[in-house]
């Protein structure tokens, strides 16, 4: 399967509170903007807790929606697992030429 990158959204981390904010109590996160922006354009912020690596929580992220994440993550230096943060939804985070990239694949 040749899996095509579509562009989904630009995570950006904060450490100030954005007004809407949801919180992700699994993962320790605050996000929003995402819903709202014409860009995709999501603020992230995480608390001092959080699990996830240094890169996702200091450096801005690009996310793509792929047909098949398993087959996305394949032979890539993978920093986060496949994982369900919300219903229909499978992310996992790779690190590509030092810069964090999500990959997101939406349940049909």
């Amino acid at each position: 399967m040749n899996n095509k990158y579509r562009y989904h959204h630009l995570g950006i981390p904060t450490t100030i509170p954005v007004d809407g904010e949801k919180y992700l109590p699994d993962y320790k996160i605050y996000h929003c903007g995402y819903e709202d922006s014409e860009f995709g354009i999501e603020w992230m912020r995480y608390e001092s807790d959080c699990k996830l690596p240094e890169i996702v929580k200091t450096i801005p992220h690009v996310a793509f929606e792929v047909d098949n994440i398993f087959d996305a993550i394949k032979g890539r230096k993978v920093i986060i697992e496949p994982n369900s943060p919300s219903d229909g939804v499978i992310v996992a985070f790779i690190e590509e030429n030092g810069a964090p990239i999500e990959l997101i694949q939406t349940k049909k």
